[in-house]
């Protein structure tokens, strides 16, 4: 194999000096945004290389691979070393996707594109923001702290594209709100010669301080989360997983796949019963958002 050219490493080296700069401004982060897990199968071709709780997945199939989320910057050295340990090239990395625009789901993008050269594909409502490194973000664009190096897409995204590698097709569900990109990804996965619905949730959670009602930076994001409920309610889910660990309870299910237990992600009712909390907890906040602005007219 012939060694990847040279003329990439300035690159390289400046996206790890931002990081680097950054780092401080950073500190205080969730531990388990970047304490490792060992990487592993989760069905099929479809492999986990994330941290504990930023979940980053690898596709592998003979024509190239698909990384779904970057993570944090300083996150992909380990994902480099987790493709590694399962056996696989990092650089043949052909597509790179993301749940959304938030750092600690796309902030490794630069570097990952740089490392692989993989085409960066995100959904048009968080195009700009990716681009921007995070300074359009319509809650924390303020927040110097969120930034990451922006990232050029190679292709925008429409809700119900798909995206091809080999027999792969995944399709980009929009389930905006969290970001107005945020992007579920769904795609069947053979395993044990029987057909899977994977399901990857993007983003369903509502952040602390986000204005649902007079949201003058985002003025349909209440729409954008319900309808968002009303897709993730319809999908049909046998392999249940999502941007973070801890919507899938992770760490509880790899302790049972190391304890020799299988089929532990095939988990159609927690799909069903974490999509149904989220969106009571969604429409618990509107109402008491949606109550307030009528006391105060």
């Amino acid at each position: 194999m012939k060694p990847r050219s040279l003329k990439i490493w300035p690159e390289i080296i400046a996206i790890v000096l931002a990081l680097a700069l950054r780092l401080p401004a950073q500190q205080g982060l969730d531990p388990s945004w970047t304490r490792p897990v060992m990487p592993h199968q989760i069905a099929g071709n479809l492999f986990y290389v994330g941290t504990e709780d930023l979940a980053s997945y690898l596709i592998v199939t003979p024509q190239g691979d698909i990384l779904i989320n970057s993570t944090l910057e300083a996150n992909v050295p380990l994902i480099k070393k987790n493709v590694e340990t399962l056996g696989f090239n990092f650089e043949k990395i052909k597509i790179l996707l993301i749940s959304h625009a938030h750092y600690d789901h796309c902030g490794g993008s630069a570097l990952v594109k740089q490392m692989t050269g993989a085409k960066y594909f995100v959904m048009d409502s968080d195009a700009p923001l990716v681009e921007s490194g995070g300074k359009k973000d319509y809650q924390y664009g303020a927040n110097s702290a969120l930034y990451y190096s922006p990232t050029k897409v190679d292709r925008v995204l429409h809700d119900g594209d798909t995206v091809t590698m080999g027999e792969m097709v995944l399709t980009a569900h929009l389930t905006g709100g969290h970001t107005p990109g945020t992007t579920t990804w769904t795609f069947d996965e053979m395993d044990a010669g029987r057909p899977l619905h994977v399901v990857i949730v993007g983003g369903p959670n509502l952040n602390t301080g986000v204005k649902l009602v007079g949201n003058k930076a985002y003025p349909n994001i209440a729409a954008d989360y319900q309808h968002g409920f009303d897709v993730l309610k319809a999908l049909p889910c046998d392999i249940f997983l999502g941007a973070h660990g801890g919507y899938f309870d992770l760490k509880e299910k790899y302790a049972r796949l190391r304890n020799g237990e299988r089929d532990v992600f095939v988990d159609p009712d927690g799909y069903k019963a974490f999509i149904a909390d989220r969106e009571q907890a969604f429409r618990e906040e509107l109402k008491r958002q949606q109550a307030r602005n009528n006391q105060s007219r």
